[in-house]
């Protein structure tokens, strides 16, 4: 499972990445960011299109393209979904993959890509490891919140400054 993840992202890999998101892990139901055969309507997919874009996309691939087109890239540091088990137990599995998440951004190409880590217990874990490791932590200062319907505003908002 955890290729097929990394197959659909990688098809969607920037030429020349300027921004990268780290959010936590795929969902364990469904609805995997660069999965092309979900739907719009999908939580993260449409908050990160609204807050990035304002076209309006018809399909999932045609979005994922748009974004892929505009140098933004979406990467999880682990890629075993850890939605449906204890917070203390997803952060634990976070931090014992750390070094191949680092390795995985370093063979994308990303040292020098200024990252933004969405989610407060990722941001919590990862800010400084990876300012430590040398990555450009865009927001180190600003925790950005998973952009569930409550958060949305505070995720768009947060994203938007840091991005202009």
């Amino acid at each position: 499972m955890v290729n097929e993840f990394i197959a659909l992202r990688n098809r969607y890999r920037p030429e020349k990445t300027r921004l990268c998101f780290i959010f936590e892990s795929p969902p364990a139901h469904g609805g995997y960011f660069y999965d092309p055969s979900g739907r719009t309507t999908e939580l993260l997919f449409r908050s990160l299109m609204k807050t990035l874009f304002k076209e309006v996309f018809n399909t999932k691939d045609e979005g994922l393209r748009y974004f892929q087109k505009n140098g933004f890239y979406l990467i999880n540091p682990i890629y075993t979904p850890v939605n449906k088990i204890s917070d203390k137990s997803a952060d634990e599995l976070i931090l014992e993959n750390y070094e191949n998440f680092k390795n995985d951004l370093i063979a994308e190409n990303l040292k020098d890509v200024p990252l933004v880590i969405v989610k407060s217990n990722v941001w919590k874990l990862l800010k400084d490891k990876l300012t430590e490791d040398g990555f450009i932590v865009l927001n180190r200062e600003v925790m950005i919140p998973f952009p569930m319907h409550y958060h949305f505003e505070s995720f768009k908002d947060k994203v938007q400054k840091l991005i202009k």
